[in-house]
């Protein structure tokens, strides 16, 4: 393939973008894979998650096959595997990050106009078809999200690979908690990465030149030069113009779209697919849902095949079957991370039977009948929260789709955040965990919410996924019980015969019984929740945050898990 590198992309406002282009070695016009991303183009994977890598290719060693990965960066396509398949792979170095100058500011409106024009130039170079396609993992994937609400004309398709969406709900507060995710990403991920780090910065493997380019910005002009997201999100306690600027209006969309969860990204991936796929204007959209960890099924023959039979269609006009693609095809999770693919026809499925869990205090039962006498129950927010379980199964019950509970709960203070996990147990009581996204022991489902922040929005909001406004709270008061609405994400299990559903409401993040998991390479705790912890001390101060809870029951509003149960075939 011919290879051009730091490629000149000029913006609007004067700010030179560098991108590379691999291409075919011929003179015809090719369909192109755009890439924007602020993690650096010239930073191999092998280098730059060295740990993922070679978890990656000891599982999955097709990965490796047909290719020297002399090319591969986190996240993103192959161009070994691309390139002699007739597509163009553009990667365009984000503002402020790697080979471009600039302000650093992932998913800002800026960040978007700067998408469109790379894709309007790309349209119109002479190894360019005219139609772009864009392709990639996580941030590769939720500006994809971005761009399309705003129709650049020659974007043809997007395949959102695992693509969180909504920026308040997913990646800054969870429920209207603060979730340290960005807190983690924005050092490890962008900051090594940041235009101006010159002599400081890493080099790549294939060229030799400095990653962040040869500029050398001192420290206080490289802060100056990026947004101070932990400043900003607790600047931001609601889901206000600035945080909704940076989420899309999926209506917008009407491009084909190939929306990829993964089961195991609970706390930031499977809710933005899911909800995007539901949500967006086109018509032409296919929903695909799979295991195992983040990086993984995106560069597997299966997921390779599935995107370049997408992108064949409508990028190339090629007959590759996509007009026989079901509507969604789910790798339905068994224990032991097993996983049978089946086909369906829309989301959530059609068949569901949506089946209330009352919790019950009387032996903390998970169980299909209410409880029949008042009651409470209470414990501390900071100490392992109260587990309700029901009996063993009988025959196996398959769970898959969104999750909602509803609580009836009082605070010793003004406020409670509110953790429920949906949790597995084998017959001999020991839980079952599942391979994330990013923490190799997640439980089933995840929700949260804070109490203060139950207002619903009654037009967004469905029995079984609450829509919770974000812009206004609602103190406690103490010892009132206050009615909670809370959203679980979706989720997929066929839990056994013999084995336990649970699930636990807790006043703090979920951990895994046990010591921290540690790996080679991983910057950030392994717990079971991976770095999507809710400890920032100045948004859950102990004073308010750190009380009792006290669940309340009445036969007249019975606190329940509604689970999507599907029917066996």
């Amino acid at each position: 393939m011919t290879i051009e590198w730091d490629v000149p992309i000029p913006m609007d406002d004067g700010i030179v973008l560098r991108a590379d282009v691999f291409r075919p070695c011929d003179d015809k016009k090719h369909p192109v894979i755009l890439s924007y991303g602020a993690f650096g183009k010239g930073l191999a994977f092998q280098d730059g998650n060295r740990s993922a890598w070679d978890r990656m290719i000891a599982a999955f060693p097709e990965v490796a096959e047909g290719s020297t990965c002399k090319y591969q960066v986190w996240e993103l396509v192959d161009p070994e595997k691309w390139v002699p398949d007739g597509y163009v792979c553009l990667r365009v170095d984000a503002r402020g990050a790697g080979r471009s100058p600039g302000f650093l500011d992932p998913w800002s409106p800026l960040e978007a106009r700067d998408i469109y024009e790379c894709i309007e130039w790309a349209a119109v170079q002479p190894w360019s078809s005219g139609r772009v396609g864009m392709n990639g993992i996580s941030y590769f994937a939720s500006n994809q999200w971005q761009v399309a609400q705003h129709r650049p004309p020659h974007l043809a398709a997007i395949c959102v690979w695992e693509g969180a969406a909504d920026w308040y709900r997913e990646f800054a507060r969870h429920g209207g908690i603060y979730s340290g995710f960005l807190d983690n990403l924005y050092p490890r991920a962008f900051h090594r990465a940041q235009h101006g780090l010159g002599e400081r910065g890493l080099r790549s493997r294939v060229t030799g030149e400095l990653v962040s380019g040869p500029e050398t910005l001192s420290e206080e002009e490289l802060k100056r030069n990026r947004r101070d997201i932990e400043a900003f999100i607790l600047e931001h306690r609601f889901d206000d113009e600035a945080c909704r600027e940076r989420t899309p209006d999926f209506s917008k969309i009407d491009i084909p779209v190939l929306s990829a969860a993964n089961w195991g990204g609970q706390g930031l991936h499977p809710r933005g697919n899911f909800e995007g796929f539901l949500a967006v204007g086109s018509k032409q959209k296919w929903l695909e849902a799979h295991g195992d960890a983040h990086w993984s099924h995106f560069y597997t023959n299966y997921g390779v095949n599935l995107q370049k039979r997408f992108f064949g269609h409508f990028l190339k006009g090629e007959d590759t079957g996509w007009d026989k693609q079901p509507r969604v095809q789910l790798q339905i999770r068994h224990p032991g991370e097993k996983f049978v693919e089946r086909h369906e026809n829309e989301w959530p499925l059609a068949r569901t039977q949506w089946t209330k869990f009352y919790l019950d205090p009387d032996g903390m039962w998970l169980t299909r009948e209410a409880p029949v006498r008042p009651a409470t129950l209470s414990y501390d927010a900071l100490g392992k929260g109260q587990d309700f379980f029901t009996p063993p199964l009988t025959e196996p019950i398959e769970i898959t789709g969104p999750m909602a509970a509803k609580l009836f709960l009082a605070s010793s203070t003004t406020d409670a955040d509110v953790f429920l996990v949906v949790r597995m147990f084998d017959p001999d009581g020991k839980e079952v965990n599942f391979i994330g996204s990013n923490d190799p022991r997640t439980p089933v489902a995840n929700g949260w919410l804070r109490a203060s922040h139950r207002k619903l929005d009654p037009q967004r909001s469905l029995p079984y996924r609450p829509y919770h406004t974000h812009d206004e709270a609602w103190p406690l008061q103490a010892g009132e019980p206050v009615e909670l609405d809370v959203e679980i994400w979706p989720s997929c299990i066929v839990v056994p015969a013999g084995y336990r559903l649970c699930l636990s409401v807790r006043g703090k993040d979920y951990e895994y019984e046990g010591p921290p998991l540690v790996l080679d390479g991983v910057k950030y705790t392994l717990t079971g929740v991976g770095p999507f912890l809710h400890v920032h001390p100045q948004d859950r101060p102990k004073e308010v945050f750190g009380g009792t809870y006290t669940l309340h029951f009445a036969t007249d509003r019975p606190n329940y898990l509604l689970l999507p149960v599907i029917p066996g075939s």
